[in-house]
């Protein structure tokens, strides 16, 4: 059975379903949903809880999914959830924003790693899910219960915010770069 086949009856059984089922939405959107994590929370331990934290969810709650619907969509919304849950948690107990976070091997530069930590955990998620994994507006729409302009006006701010943070970072760093010279008359 083709993949496209066999994600569309997993869209149509899950519900009624049982561990077969989610064994069947882990393989299928297992490593999508932790490279979506990861790129929110910035923290790949924390990534892989979130991660699980989904599909413990997804099982418990399966009767709320509607059969015929995008389970994709659903396990992201979820995913974004636990996410955002992580980041309250962690704020709430250890009293550090989230962007404090050491950096992993991302193969990211530095300097877009640091700009990406400063945007919220909604506005990370719609720059990861328009320019990593290529999704519509209207996908992006349903993952986060808003409307496909609303995640198209998000989108476009979280742009220009990420534009904005890169180029207030680099005249900063061309700025202590000239302090440094004339202190040392180079």
């Amino acid at each position: 059975m083709e993949l496209l086949q066999e994600k569309d009856l997993l869209d149509q059984t899950f519900a009624d379903g049982g561990e077969a089922e989610l064994s069947l939405a882990i393989e299928f959107y297992g490593q999508a949903l932790l490279r979506y994590c990861h790129n929110i929370l910035c923290d790949y331990h924390e990534a892989q809880d979130a991660v699980q934290m989904t599909f413990l969810k997804a099982y418990e709650n399966r009767q709320k999914y509607r059969n015929g619907t995008s389970l994709s969509a659903w396990l992201y919304r979820i995913a974004y959830h636990c996410c955002i849950d992580t980041i309250r948690r962690k704020t709430l107990f250890f009293f550090t924003p989230a962007s404090d976070t050491q950096k992993p091997h991302t193969g990211i530069s530095d300097e877009l790693f640091e700009a990406l930590s400063r945007l919220s955990a909604m506005e990370r998620s719609l720059i990861y899910g328009r320019i990593m994994e290529e999704r519509s507006f209207r996908e992006l729409a349903k993952i986060h219960r808003i409307t496909e302009s609303a995640a198209r006006k998000r989108y476009e701010r979280a742009r220009k915010k990420l534009a904005g943070l890169l180029r207030k970072d680099n005249r900063q760093e061309e700025g202590s770069i000239a302090d440094w010279r004339s202190q040392h008359e180079i």
